[in-house]
């Protein structure tokens, strides 16, 4: 058995992540506290308590989604699992840093609250959005985003449309963002091209797409200010699904994340092609898991959000 860590990013909310853990181990309670101290935020209040709306805002989501995957990883690291590899949908690269232990959750918790802050801040609300497609492979849903583009141009505001591919999940499930109105076009031309559905996400912005470009610059600065170390096992980044251990070249794959689809599946096969055949999904939710199973139908695929996945995930590895 080689195991893979794999983290959550936005979207794996929801009020009471964390609470069980919080209450029943000190270790991951500690956790919570440090990354609500560094982030500012009360993480603890929010994620136990809500409301979802303050909860939802990407400022707040993004150190608390971290906070809660941190917990996890403290708890199984404490009870003695490593993994050999790690990696995280968007947000959760810093995860996937954390157990690679090339950063500390503090300056990683100021970090991402920067990064949601700077991610909501780029767009003004109500211009841009993101939508799932289903059942379109890369090149169809490319020919998609074009034709919506195509058929907007005379409507076009200064700059152009933007209209790309965001998210690459898994088989038959990508992401598309840019702006609203275009957006929307390509639901309306969706079947045309062979979608069986497609579908507005309820996000506050258009992520992974190059209405981002203003929030990958602004978070230069911090993110060259991060204190990093090499990685000492292989992260593999979203931006090109390659393996980075060099804190040059992890700096490079978060600045890039921001503006640049997120290779979800190539990134499940490359931890696949390093021998990884168990994948533990660490912080709240399972998203991550469906996903693994339909890119890697032979690999197991497990989750840890609250003590009884916990103590189900340690029965299943073996750990006592």
């Amino acid at each position: 058995m080689r195991l893979a860590f794999v983290f959550p990013g936005q979207g794996a909310q929801f009020v009471g992540m964390g609470r069980e853990l919080y209450a029943a181990h000190p270790t991951a309670r500690a956790v919570l506290d440090a990354a609500a101290a560094a982030s500012g935020v009360d993480i603890p209040q929010l994620c136990f308590e809500g409301p979802a709306e303050r909860l939802n805002e990407t400022e707040i989501t993004q150190p608390a989604i971290l906070a809660v995957s941190a917990a996890a990883l403290a708890v199984l690291v404490e009870r003695g699992v490593r993994p050999a590899a790690a990696a995280g949908l968007s947000l959760g690269e810093y995860g996937a840093l954390l157990a690679a232990e090339a950063a500390e959750l503090p300056a990683l918790a100021h970090l991402v609250r920067l990064r949601g802050r700077y991610m909501q801040e780029a767009v003004p609300l109500g211009t841009g959005g993101m939508a799932v497609v289903l059942g379109l492979d890369r090149p169809a849903a490319e020919r998609l985003c074009a034709a919506a583009l195509e058929s907007m141009a005379a409507e076009a505001p200064p700059g152009g449309w933007v209209l790309s591919l965001a998210n690459l999940n898994c088989p038959g499930q990508i992401v598309i963002a840019g702006h609203l109105a275009v957006l929307r076009r390509a639901i309306a031309l969706g079947r045309e091209f062979g979608a069986r559905r497609l579908t507005l996400l309820p996000v506050s912005a258009p992520f992974h797409c190059a209405l981002m470009r203003p929030a990958a610059e602004r978070l230069r600065p911090a993110l060259d200010a991060l204190p990093l170390r090499p990685a000492r096992l292989p992260v593999v980044a979203n931006v090109h699904a390659d393996v980075v251990t060099d804190p040059a070249d992890v700096r490079q794959a978060l600045l890039r994340q921001v503006d640049a689809p997120v290779l979800w599946e190539d990134c499940v096969r490359r931890l696949g092609a390093l021998g990884c055949d168990t994948f533990v999904e660490v912080g709240p939710g399972r998203t991550l898991s469906g996903m693994i199973g339909r890119i890697l139908p032979a690999a197991r695929a497990l989750a840890i959000g609250d003590v009884q996945t916990l103590e189900s995930c340690l029965q299943e590895l073996g750990v006592a």
